[in-house]
């Protein structure tokens, strides 16, 4: 069997690999447009700010070695133009010498990646680079050595150089972390607003906030509207210096050879894919950033751009070439739904996600309850304790985990993974009550973060409390409900809701006949004396509610709301079914 791969980074590699781990016979080709293959992309911006020192570790595999140890024809600057089904061919194009030749295939998968979107209007003259290539890193590094110039007792300080980073979702700031981290003063601009447009606005704020004390220029509801002289123009009429732009708008799916030889779209506008990674053309597959995946939550097509996912679908096609093979040894197996896992790190604070935000619910018209917790990622007594902020998306009718955001320090990758690992295990909300987690007091603590979220759940499903969000507030409010704040006076003094009136949680009971008539709604800090408040008032004939997530979470939102109104939580028409995510693979058709 021949097979060709178009495409040489995760998920052509992985496919290319593990088809030679099944089938030692088979002849495999890997086309790959650019000059480097199987580099580790998702650690390129982590060289441009030094955290990595050698280059040469981002180069995970060569021709050579893959040739040596996987008996696999690599052949980079190798642009793969057309597709000929009907003779099973394809025409391959030499970028260096530009000669054309024709390669028959037995089996072709399609690994071409996805291509940037650009937003620079016309006429921009500033150097402009993406952060997706070995060459994209090597550009961006020698321009910013010129730029600052070498600095030296006789010619003073090295100069600063100022960068305009477009984009500020996941992409867009590990591009503005490792440039800050080289010294750059780094203007980031987001069209949208807030930052992280896939996180709900209150869980956006902390992170931009974080920005902020790093010195970054945060513009959001703001786009580029032109780049000359060495100066870049905003759409609020503003300007900055610059002397480079960064594009993180975020990728499109490279299906133009798939579209050019008449394979279907999908829906989401990625390539059709069954659940083997078999193409519209049962002779050809698609696996990674190009190619269609199935949402978990929806059960409807998505586009999702992760590494894992294209490493796990490119083994998956090779499974399914495999299967169909006489004498290989291959078992095709469904793919799994996607969840759409992704976490950054942003100056020392974590932020992860998983599922589907509430704005995306409400959108949606899906029915949810929302908690939001504040807890430690260890035992508060043990120094270090660092806080995080949990938001849980959970089906009002089922229990359903339908999406988490974790934002903190240590420990948040953990959580987040709990919390894949029981949506794809199907645990209810509730059911993270119950689950045994490791524990010792540097680790976590006897009541984990994940079991806390569980609590919460499962008093909201037996209706032992009722909860209100940062963003309904207002509402009840003008609807003639009266906001308690059953924290202490200090705490009072210090910062309070507008309109709330104190009677801290120790003097409940005996300041009792002091509360308004009608309606309540507590609120403590995080919740958790907020839940004890509700607890006694409902026990003594009160109507009341718990503000979720208490003073911490309503002021993060009021946080992204003053930023810029555009990022209430508030149904809006879904643009596309696309999980925004880290782009893991490069244009290599």
């Amino acid at each position: 069997m021949k097979i060709l791969i178009v495409g040489g980074v995760a998920g052509g590699m992985s496919a290319a690999t593990r088809m030679r781990r099944l089938d030692e016979a088979a002849e495999i080709i890997v086309f790959e447009r650019g000059h480097y293959v199987s580099f580790a992309n998702c650690g390129l911006p982590y060289y441009v700010g030094g955290l990595i020192e050698d280059r040469s570790a981002l180069l995970l595999q060569t021709p050579e070695s893959l040739a040596s140890r996987f008996r696999l024809d690599v052949r980079i600057d190798h642009e793969v133009t057309g597709i000929d089904r009907a003779a099973r061919t394809v025409s391959v194009r030499d970028t260096v010498t530009g000669t054309v030749t024709t390669e028959g295939y037995d089996r072709l998968v399609l690994a071409a990646g996805a291509t940037t979107r650009s937003v620079l209007p016309a006429g921009s003259d500033l150097p402009v680079h993406t952060l997706r290539t070995v060459d994209d890193v090597d550009q961006i590094t020698a321009l910013l050595t010129r730029a600052s110039g070498p600095g030296s007792a006789e010619t003073g300080p090295a100069a600063t150089v100022a960068a305009v980073v477009i984009g500020a979702g996941f992409i867009g700031l590990e591009a503005v972390e490792n440039l800050v981290l080289r010294g750059v003063q780094v203007t980031a601009v987001e069209f949208a607003g807030q930052v992280l447009g896939p996180l709900d606005p209150e869980m956006a704020a902390p992170v931009a906030a974080v920005l902020k004390a790093h010195g970054v220029d945060v513009r959001v509801d703001t786009s580029v509207r032109g780049a000359s002289a060495g100066r870049v123009l905003f759409s609020d009429g503003t300007d900055v210096a610059a002397d480079l732009i960064i594009e993180a708008t975020g990728v499109l799916p490279d299906t133009s050879l798939a579209a050019a030889a008449g394979l279907r779209i999908g829906e989401s506008g990625a390539i059709w894919v069954d659940d083997t990674q078999r193409t519209s053309d049962p002779l050809i597959y698609a696996v990674g950033d190009g190619a269609e995946k199935i949402d978990a939550i929806s059960g409807g097509p998505t586009r999702i751009a992760m590494a894992g996912l294209a490493n796990r679908h490119g083994r998956a096609a090779a499974d399914s070439i495999a299967d169909s093979a006489a004498g290989a040894s291959g078992v095709a197996v469904a793919a799994e739904p996607a969840f759409g896992v992704a976490i950054v790190g942003v100056f020392g604070t974590t932020v992860a996600m998983v599922g589907w935000s509430e704005r995306r619910l409400l959108a949606s018209g899906r029915g949810h309850r929302v908690v939001h917790t504040h807890p430690s990622d260890h035992a508060g007594y043990y120094p270090g304790a660092e806080q995080m902020s949990v938001k849980l998306l959970v089906d009002a009718a089922t229990d359903a985990i339908l999406g988490a955001q974790i934002v903190g320090g240590h420990g948040v990758d953990k959580r987040i993974d709990v919390i894949a690992t029981a949506m794809a295990g199907g645990l209810t909300a509730s059911a993270l009550s119950r689950l045994e987690l490791a524990y010792a007091p540097q680790y976590g603590s006897a009541k984990d973060p994940i079991n806390q979220l569980g609590y919460v759940a499962d008093n909201l499903a037996a209706g032992t409390t009722r909860s209100l969000q940062w963003h309904e507030l207002a509402a009840a409010l003008a609807a003639g409900e009266a906001l308690v704040d059953v924290r202490t006076a200090g705490e009072f003094a210090a910062k309070s809701i507008p309109g709330a009136i104190n009677v801290p949680l120790d003097e409940l009971r005996d300041r009792f006949g002091d509360l308004p008539a009608g309606p309540l709604v507590v609120h403590c800090q995080v919740g958790q004396r907020g839940h004890t408040a509700a607890r006694l008032l409902s026990q003594l004939g009160r109507e009341v509610r718990n503000l979720d997530g208490g003073y911490k979470t309503w002021a993060a939102g009021a946080a992204a709301l003053a930023a810029s109104p555009r990022a209430a939580v508030a149904p809006a028409p879904p643009v596309s079914p696309v999980v925004p995510t880290l782009s893991t693979e490069r244009i290599v058709a």
